[in-house]
């Protein structure tokens, strides 16, 4: 039993967050899954069980812990089961903690996920958001609130003012573990408006309490911000927005991530994350 390595969110075939993907041939225990993910020591590492042609069963371990759902270890691990054409392209279930979610193998190789719809959690007062990330109130953004949101996974969302203030942050890990245990998340999503590509908003992930001190792209915190982002009422009122998010430029591997909401009169009916995955 192999342990691959994948590389979700890519840019133009580079950068992106390498993933653990493991097929598993014989079944595993939780002991050995999460053994196997620690000493892989990738953010997350999937464990595939084929169910029959267009099903299949995905649990996700962090380094320390598993985890319902994870945006680019799922993208991992479609891209690689297609490159290996143990899959088909077209429409797959994915059984996963965070229940079912539909996958769409694309011919060009790009995957969507599903995501839950979503729901907010609580404004976070910025005092303790700031004194974790290293950061001065200032450079938070100026109307845009600290809240809670999840498309599947809990994360703190973040706004600050610019690119620059995104990468002054110096992470206290066991300060933005505090606070995001005290508000049932694991961890902060940090992101501005301002991009270098035109995007939807450049982004940072920070997530200690499941052992990520940073990656490169998290297609379920891309999700939830979207959600959020529509919440504050900053898109236009369209059926569907299909918005993209860099990540991944302070630690020099760039990931592209792509969201669509589907919406009908201002409530969200559909979630879905998209990006291609390379095999290293």
């Amino acid at each position: 039993m192999k342990t691959h390595v994948v590389y979700a969110f890519a840019k133009n075939g580079r950068g992106g967050n390498p993933a653990g993907v493991v097929l598993c041939s014989t079944p595993l225990t939780s002991d050995e899954m999460q053994k196997i993910a620690a000493e892989a020591g990738y953010s997350e590492t999937a464990f595939i069980e084929l169910i029959d042609t267009n099903t299949q069963r995905i649990r996700f371990f962090a380094p320390s812990k598993e985890v319902a759902l994870c945006g680019h270890a799922t993208i991992a691990s479609y891209a690689w089961l297609f490159q290996q054409k143990k899959i088909p392209q077209g429409k797959h279930t994915m059984n996963c903690l965070a229940g079912p979610q539909q996958i769409i193998v694309a011919e060009d190789g790009s995957i969507s996920m599903s995501q839950n719809l979503p729901t907010f959690g609580p404004v976070i007062p910025p005092h303790d958001v700031s004194q974790a990330l290293g950061i001065h109130l200032s450079q938070l953004h100026p109307t845009l609130p600290i809240q809670v949101a999840s498309t599947g996974l809990h994360k703190i969302f973040v706004p600050l003012r610019s690119i620059s203030d995104l990468n002054s942050i110096i992470p206290n890990q066991e300060e933005i573990a505090r606070v995001s245990i005290q508000n049932n998340a694991i961890g902060m999503y940090c992101y501005t408006l301002e991009t270098l590509h035109n995007s939807t908003a450049h982004c940072r992930n920070f997530a200690p309490v499941v052992g990520i001190m940073e990656d490169s792209a998290t297609g379920t915190s891309a999700a939830a911000l979207s959600t959020l982002l529509h919440h504050f009422e900053l898109f236009a009122d369209q059926s569907a927005l299909h918005l993209c998010y860099e990540q991944g430029y302070a630690i020099d591997t760039p990931a592209e991530l792509y969201v669509q909401l589907e919406q009908i009169e201002g409530t969200i009916t559909a979630v879905w994350v998209r990006g291609f995955a390379y095999l290293l």
